[in-house]
């Protein structure tokens, strides 16, 4: 007997979180911050790289098909992470494409890989200039406010990460996997 049912399953993106390596990955996270914060914001006229590009790590979130194991994947988002002086970190430029914010993980995993590794290598003092409409983020994830201010014309807040929710990760280039909600 023939069914006439046919039930296909969506694909669940699934993206892997960690420490550029590739001279590939760190073009797409630069045309990516590109887009968010010249393009759709319009902070920077052209491009927002700037002297701390010379001395950050960048992180890159992957988006990448089990089922094409040759193919490298997509940058869809993006953070860097530096030392200003021994021991106190700052990540800055968390960019994801608008076509994966709904994904509701990217930005948070990179944000806690970002913490986790900067703590697995002496960090004692995480901070960032968080844009204020993503304070609600940071604040879910153990993040607090330190100080309202306003920079490039936008107001931001200098956060602080509580270090005793990001466990040191010592494994920052094999980095982190998230799973996306199921395409429709």
């Amino acid at each position: 007997m023939k069914s006439d049912l046919c039930v296909e399953v969506p694909g669940i993106p699934m993206f892997r979180i960690r420490w550029a390596e590739h001279t590939w990955e760190a073009e797409q996270a630069y045309r990516l911050r590109q887009a968010v914060f010249c393009e759709e914001q319009g902070i920077f006229a052209g491009d927002d790289r700037d002297a701390v590009d010379d001395v950050a790590q960048l992180l890159v979130a992957v988006r990448f098909e089990p089922e094409l194991p040759r193919h490298p994947g997509t940058v869809v988002g993006t953070v860097r992470i530096h030392e200003s002086e021994p021991g106190v970190w700052f990540g800055s430029r968390l960019a994801v494409d608008a076509a994966y914010r709904s994904q509701g993980k990217i930005g948070a995993t990179l944000i806690r890989l970002a913490v986790s590794s900067a703590h697995a290598i002496g960090c004692r003092r995480f901070l960032a200039h968080v844009q204020s409409q993503n304070v609600p983020l940071f604040r879910r994830l153990h993040w607090h406010v330190l100080a309202e201010e306003t920079l490039l014309g936008r107001p931001h807040h200098l956060m602080q990460a509580d270090l005793n929710h990001y466990p040191p990760c010592h494994t920052p280039h094999a980095g982190l996997i998230a799973e996306g909600r199921a395409v429709r």
